[in-house]
């Protein structure tokens, strides 16, 4: 890193700490002695959506947003809840190292959340993202959220007794 001011490569960290998303650090210059403040962040690749027609497009983190806000409008679920799925949506493909994800997973993985925060808002999710045409999907899907309820209570009574 160069000095803005002189153009000197010998540059000192004098302070640093965490912003945000990034770390901001205090800099000075070891020849003219001016400090400057630089802001580092982590590089996400570029993660592309493959929508159900085949098509894909940039993944849009407001517009997953926006699609959970918009399941759990008149619920309690807080806004950092909202943010936290989309946080969590996106690091999932980062770290797993992809740059393309099918829409279908992604709405597998906030389901997946949705469902340990509020059954009602994980419904209206599902009732979106599964493009729900009648009343037997809307069924269908209660049934296998009461199924994977009864099957997490279980396994949690089995590890509970295990112990």
């Amino acid at each position: 890193m160069k000095c803005p001011y002189c153009g000197y490569e010998d540059i000192k960290v004098i302070d640093s700490r965490p912003v945000d998303d990034k770390t901001r650090r205090r800099r000075e210059c070891s020849r003219c002695g001016e400090r400057f403040t630089t802001y580092e962040a982590v590089e996400v690749p570029l993660l592309m959506v493959e929508k159900r027609d085949g098509s894909v497009q940039l993944f849009d983190k407001a517009k997953l947003i926006n699609g959970i806000v918009s399941a759990i409008k008149k619920r309690p679920v807080s806004a950092e809840k909202v943010t936290e799925i989309a946080n969590y949506v996106e690091n999932y493909y980062a770290n797993a190292l992809r740059t393309v994800a099918r829409s279908a997973e992604i709405g597998e993985l906030v389901l997946e959340k949705l469902r340990n925060i509020d059954p009602i808002s994980y419904i209206r999710f599902a009732s979106v993202y599964k493009d729900f045409t009648d009343i037997d999907s809307f069924v269908a899907a209660i049934s296998e959220f009461d199924r994977k309820e009864q099957n997490s209570e279980e396994n949690s009574e089995n590890k509970n007794t295990e112990v």
